[in-house]
C-alpha cells in the first residue's frame, strides 16, 4: 500500500498554461501533463494506491471555485483537500472552512509563497482557529521556494508558536519540515512537536543528505511522517527509492508509506 500525500493537478482548461509557468519558474522537470486524469493513470502506472490532491488559491476569489472543482476530484484514487486565501475576510475564510468540511474535503493547502502571507501574520489566524474547531489538517509549504528565492514565509522556526496557540490543530509540514532548512527542522522542530505536527517526504529525495532525513525522521518519530512526492515535479518512486535506503526497519516505512495518512484521512485500508 502506498499513500501520496502530496500531488497537484489543474483543471483541464488551465492546466497546460499553469504547467508552463510553474515549468519556467521551477526550472525543473514535470511528470504528467497537469492534469487530473493524467495524475490518476500516473499514480496507476507507479504502483500509488491513493493521492492526495493539494490545490491552491492565489486570490481570495479563487476558493469556492477551486474547492466545488477539488470536490468534485474526490474520488477514485484521489483524495482531495480543499484551499482558503488569507487575503479573504475573517468571516469568508470560516464561511468557506465550513463548507470545505460540508463538501467532504479532508483538509486545507497553504503556500505561503503564493499566497503573500507569512505564517505568524494575523490575517492566518481565522485559518488556524476555524481549521483546529473544524478538525480539519492543514499542509503547509514551508522553507524554500523558487517563487521567493530570498524572503522565507514559512520557516521550522515559526510553527512552534502556532502550535502552541492551537494545540488541537493537526499541521503538516511539506518537504519534510522545510526545503533546504532541514538544520532548523531537527532544532525546532523534530521530536518537540512531534504530537501535533507531521513532516511530508515531498519533493526531498536528490537534494536531502539521507543521513540529515534519517535523523530527523527517528527524533521526529515514524509515526508523524507521511509520505509524499509534490507530483508532478518528482515521481513518488524518487521518494521511495529515497525512504528505501535509509535503513528504516519495515514498521516504520509502513508508517510511512500509507498508515499515518490512512489514520489522518480517516479511511480504511
Amino acid at each position: 500500500m502506498l499513500i501520496d500525500f502530496h500531488t497537484h493537478a489543474f483543471t483541464d482548461e488551465i492546466a497546460e498554461r499553469a504547467m508552463t509557468k510553474l515549468k519556467e519558474t521551477a526550472e525543473t522537470d514535470c511528470y504528467t501533463d497537469g492534469t487530473v486524469s493524467d495524475l490518476r493513470e500516473k499514480l496507476t502506472q507507479w504502483g500509488v494506491d491513493f493521492g492526495v490532491l493539494l490545490p491552491i488559491a492565489t486570490k481570495p476569489s479563487q476558493q469556492r471555485t477551486i474547492n466545488d472543482w477539488a470536490a468534485g476530484e474526490n474520488k477514485g484514487n484521489l483524495i482531495s483537500f480543499g484551499t482558503v486565501h488569507p487575503d479573504a475576510s475573517p468571516e469568508e475564510i470560516a464561511e468557506e472552512l465550513r463548507r470545505i468540511k460540508a463538501l467532504g474535503l479532508k483538509g486545507i493547502k497553504l503556500h505561503p509563497d503564493y499566497q503573500s502571507a507569512f505564517l505568524f501574520e494575523d490575517k492566518m489566524k481565522p485559518i488556524y482557529k476555524n481549521c483546529e474547531e473544524l478538525e480539519l489538517p492543514v499542509i503547509i509549504h514551508m522553507g524554500c521556494d523558487p517563487i521567493s528565492p530570498i524572503i522565507r514565509r514559512a520557516m521550522p522556526s515559526h510553527l512552534p508558536e502556532i502550535t502552541e496557540k492551537y494545540p488541537k490543530l493537526k499541521i503538516i509540514a511539506a518537504h519534510l519540515g522545510g526545503m533546504f532548512a532541514w538544520e532548523e527542522v531537527l532544532h525546532y522542530i523534530a521530536g518537540v512537536y512531534n504530537k501535533n505536527i507531521w513532516l511530508d517526504t515531498s519533493y526531498i529525495a536528490d537534494y536531502i543528505e539521507p543521513a540529515l532525513m534519517l535523523e530527523i525522521v527517528k527524533k521526529h518519530g515514524a509515526e508523524r511522517v507521511l509520505f509524499g512526492s509534490d507530483c508532478p515535479w518528482h515521481t513518488p518512486l524518487q521518494e521511495k527509492e529515497l525512504i528505501e535506503n535509509l535503513g528504516l526497519t519495515e514498521r516504520e516505512k509502513e508508517l510511512i508509506y500509507y498508515k499515518n495518512a490512512a489514520e489522518m484521512l480517516k479511511i480504511s485500508i
